[in-house]
């Protein structure tokens, strides 16, 4: 069994589609924060309502994973990504509209 069969499962997807963005929004915190708490940071983003374009702009990433699962033809693992995309997205617009 090849690593590609063994990770091809919606698990997978579906946990890559949640660490991806998180670890993307750290990165964007780190270059962008210059020294300031992580609370503090995502209070600015509230308060400048660019909110729902930070979490686009991290999700954004999902895009990538899920051609790479397609292209690998593990399309359990990219309904795993495009579900948690899903999910992502209802989050994004909950933000928008609730907020």
């Amino acid at each position: 069994m090849t690593l590609p069969e063994k990770l091809d499962r919606f698990i997978t997807g579906f946990a890559c589609g949640i660490l991806l963005p998180c670890i993307t929004g750290l990165v964007v915190y780190l270059f962008t924060s210059h020294g300031t708490p992580l609370t503090t940071y995502i209070f600015r983003l509230k308060f400048t309502g660019i909110m729902t374009h930070a979490v686009t702009l991290c999700v954004f990433t999902n895009i990538v994973i899920f051609l790479l699962f397609n292209r690998l033809d593990m399309l359990k693992a990219a309904r795993g990504t495009l579900a948690v995309t899903i999910v992502w997205a209802i989050t994004v617009f909950g933000i928008k509209f609730l907020t």
